[in-house]
């Protein structure tokens, strides 16, 4: 509707600044210009954060990764995100309880007995079954060729195994161990064999084997109304007799309770659509302003006794800069925090919350939008960079017909 009334009140030409959603640009019936601060915000960066070469960048939300991961690969850093889970303490309790379950459900040493069952073949039972593993049909294509050549010039002789003629075979060089053999001379499964057992050599190259590992640099932390609290802090969900799960069925099988869970039910809606991504920054305050809900909060990066830039767009509301301040200082161990945003709306009382967080070293925003002079002084974290020089340059330049893409590069004085 905007992009409307712009056109009928006579605008031939759009020129801002970071748009929320690029997709904005198609609304519009004349050309817009959708420049950056970007280059200007890097700039500054170069020039005022020391050591900045060993900086990470992180995003608050899943939904401004884009973003983040734009400045990372302008700095040369790496790059993070910060996430939360909406579900309450019970849910959060069962899950853990039923993941915990499930990590000791399959031993190691039985599955690689079940395997070791596997590779016996069944008619060389007299002959070591336990320690002959199966040979895949080159080697068996090999063997087979090898016995045929032994057999042609040296006469049959009973009572040797397959596996000995191919041992006593010239073609085959005894210098270069097969994995199939130093498996069955040391004894281990081929699913040990990647950890325990030595290199593997053969003349045919293989791809390196998949490792199903979980992803590393992974902190969790827990949150009641938007601060990050101990580990044994009480959950309000357990402490209220009304919604607690636990204190009103005391004899209720644990499993019973899991399955009336939020682990084992979807959300309702992706049932008939698809929900968005990420949350909106409303959905978030409700969250953080909920004093029987908690949060677990999850920090994907290595940020400790590192500087961390926290990038988005806007900084509207204090909830979630806050909560993820605090998670990377007090749960990654970051050394100090500089809040990015372009856009600085600070509505309520936004600006006075992130000065007060300890956890919070510098604000760093432009003057995209206006901000009383009373509110840049009264704030000593506060940063505002100016994006006059940056606006006046493309109006002059599409004044002139000159291209605006140096506007969008980076400059590295």
């Amino acid at each position: 509707m905007l992009a409307n009334l712009l056109h009928v009140a006579g605008i031939n030409h759009v020129i801002t600044i970071d748009l929320h959603a690029s997709q904005m640009q198609g609304f519009f019936k004349c050309p817009v210009d959708n420049l950056h601060a970007e280059p200007m915000i890097a700039r500054w960066i170069r020039h005022n954060v020391p050591n900045w070469q060993e900086a990470v960048c992180v995003s608050k939300n899943a939904g401004g990764t884009k973003r983040v991961t734009s400045l990372a690969d302008a700095l040369k850093l790496n790059f993070g995100m910060v996430t939360t889970d909406k579900r309450r303490g019970t849910a959060g309790l069962t899950t853990s309880m039923i993941m915990s379950q499930l990590d000791g459900l399959v031993p190691e040493a039985d599955l690689d007995s079940d395997v070791s069952k596997l590779q016996i073949s069944p008619d060389d039972g007299a002959s070591q079954p336990s320690q002959k593993p199966v040979l895949s049909s080159l080697q068996t294509r090999e063997q087979q060729s090898e016995s045929s050549q032994h057999n042609a010039n040296t006469p049959a002789r009973g009572g040797h195994s397959r596996q000995s003629s191919s041992q006593s075979s010239p073609r085959k060089p005894q210098g270069m161990p097969s994995p199939l053999r130093s498996a069955a001379t040391t004894n281990l499964s081929p699913l040990n064999r990647a950890h325990n057992g030595p290199p593997r050599s053969s003349p045919i190259e293989e791809e390196p084997e998949f490792t199903d590992e979980k992803a590393r640099d992974i902190t969790h932390g827990r949150l009641v109304q938007g601060h990050i609290v101990p580990d044994d802090y009480p959950s309000p969900t357990q402490s209220a007799m009304s919604t607690s799960t636990i204190l009103e069925n005391l004899d209720e099988d644990p499993m019973t309770m899991s399955r009336a869970s939020s682990f084992f039910q979807g959300d309702p809606q992706l049932l008939g659509g698809s929900a968005d991504a990420a949350a909106t920054s409303d959905e978030e305050e409700e969250g953080f302003n909920n004093p029987s809900l908690e949060q677990m909060i999850t920090l994907v990066g290595d940020v400790k006794n590192r500087t961390v830039f926290i990038v988005d767009d806007m900084i509207d509301k204090a909830g979630s800069w806050i909560a993820a301040a605090e998670c990377v200082v007090k749960r990654g161990g970051a050394k100090k925090v500089y809040c990015i945003a372009t856009h600085g709306l600070f509505g309520g009382d936004a600006l006075e919350d992130l000065q007060n967080c300890d956890c919070i070293d510098t604000i760093l925003v432009t003057n995209s939008f206006p901000i009383s002079p009373e509110k840049v002084r009264a704030a000593k974290k506060l940063v505002v960079l100016d994006l006059s020089n940056l606006l006046a340059e493309a109006i002059r330049r599409n004044h002139y017909g000159e291209s605006i893409s140096p506007l969008f590069s980076h400059t590295y004085d």
